[in-house]
């Protein structure tokens, strides 16, 4: 989210607010689901809160604050990795998300402890569905309600974002794996067949209410933009995000003036990019997202080949474009019709 910190409008604040207080309330719910709900109960993850059970279960099976302490070192671990092959902007993104959960974590492991010291028994249900049923809800609800509005939960999403860097290895199939993976490690923990089948089942829920939450999923977006400011967001589109761009010529129906639709697809990562990219180009721009489910195509299932932007190839105007197609369509001799007029003595 950009924010002109010099001399920031009252809805540029409030704006920055709501986003400050969507992430903290985000990591904190996800927080929560696994440390009132899933690790009381003894269930294991993906995730770095995975590799904090699984410290946790070699080390001392009793001691909860290794969980907290685990997931802070592997965090902090990724985020210097990522700050120095991503570079600074990414690190400004995921900064947040890199302290605020594992501080969440510490904070409700110290509340759980209390109130057993109180009361003798968790704040969350020692019923396994239900706790499975809640903490898989409540951590795919936090989660997907930080990605959706464009921040980064840090951990292990970075080395998914590294892979696709510098192998071109899609995000998702890499996170899947490596969320699996961290479950099926728990095998070298002593932890039952029975207690990393259920780990699996919540990795895989748990992904899914991320899906529903947030733009963000297995399949691609497509999106079309209608704007005025069309030149300005198609360069955007090819030199930033460096996506393809179709432009398809239409008829906008109130004003009946010709326009161009910028029709792309990208991934389901940068969809809020592009939607706040485009909102800061022209606020008044209108914006359609739709679901696809296979894309086959350069730069998604062949190699994305990047080529300079020539201002010499700039597209025509639409409105010339639609008078020089219509008067080539005319025989010689003949006017071009206008859209919805009828020739005399001509019936449908």
């Amino acid at each position: 989210m950009k924010l002109n910190w010099k001399k920031p409008t009252k809805k540029q604040m409030g704006r920055f607010a709501a986003y400050c207080a969507i992430v903290m309330a985000g990591n904190a719910v996800a927080a929560a689901a696994s440390t009132l709900f899933i690790i009381p109960n003894g269930f294991v993850m993906g995730g770095t809160t995975g590799l904090g059970i699984f410290v946790r279960n070699l080390v001392d099976g009793e001691n909860e604050w290794l969980v907290s302490l685990t997931v802070y070192a592997v965090n902090i671990l990724f985020f210097l990795v990522g700050a120095f092959l991503l570079g600074k902007k990414f690190a400004l993104a995921t900064l947040a998300g890199t302290l605020l959960y594992p501080s969440f974590v510490s904070l409700f492991t110290y509340l759980n402890e209390l109130y057993i010291a109180a009361n003798g028994h968790a704040i969350a249900s020692d019923d396994p569905w239900l706790a499975i049923i809640c903490g898989t809800l409540m951590f795919g609800a936090g989660i997907g309600c930080v990605v959706r509005i464009g921040a980064s939960t840090g951990g292990t999403d970075i080395p998914p974002l590294i892979l696709k860097k510098f192998f071109n290895i899609p995000v998702g199939i890499s996170l899947w794996a490596l969320d699996l993976t961290i479950v099926l490690i728990q095998f070298f923990a002593d932890v039952p067949l029975e207690t990393v089948l259920y780990g699996v089942v919540i990795t895989v829920f748990s992904s899914a209410v991320v899906d529903l939450v947030s733009p963000i999923g297995m399949r691609k977006r497509q999106v079309q933009i209608v704007s005025a400011k069309w030149r300005e967001i198609r360069t955007m589109i090819l030199n930033e995000l460096h996506r393809g761009v179709t432009l398809l010529h239409a008829r906008t129906g109130f004003l009946q003036e010709e326009r161009y639709v910028i029709m792309t697809v990208v991934s389901n990562r940068e969809v809020v990019r592009l939607r706040n990219a485009v909102q800061a180009i022209d606020p008044e721009a209108f914006f359609t997202v739709s679901v696809v489910s296979e894309v086959r195509g350069r730069g998604f299932s062949s190699e994305k080949i990047l080529l300079p932007l020539s201002e010499e190839r700039e597209a025509d105007d639409p409105a010339a474009l639609y008078a020089e197609s219509a008067a080539a369509s005319v025989p010689s001799g003949r006017q071009p019709e206008e859209p919805g007029k009828e020739e005399p003595g001509k019936k449908e």
